[in-house]
């Protein structure tokens, strides 16, 4: 298991955010991940649209993950309507 890093943005709608926030939390356990952490960043302007919208709700989430699942999470985020964007980085341990 290696650490990594999770940047989700939803929706500003409280109802879609809480969703997909749900939905991300729930794929994660689906495939072991053992999130350590999850900061809201709030909310922010967007470089670009996405999907019509201009803004969106940050969040972090710091995780030990199996790195053969990550194509397979990202898969299932793809389909997941209340997630706008997200992106993994690894951390690199010392």
């Amino acid at each position: 298991m290696k650490k990594y890093e999770l940047m989700t943005i939803y929706p500003l709608d409280d109802e879609k955010s809480k969703k997909g926030a749900e939905d991300v939390r729930n794929t994660l356990a689906s495939f072991s991940a053992e999130i350590e952490k999850e900061d809201a960043f709030g909310d922010r302007d967007l470089t670009y649209q996405i999907n019509k919208q201009k803004r969106g709700r940050f969040v972090l989430y710091t995780m030990k993950l199996n790195p053969s699942k990550i194509a397979e999470i990202e898969k299932a985020f793809k389909i997941n309507t209340n997630l706008l964007k997200y992106q993994f980085v690894k951390i690199e341990e010392k």
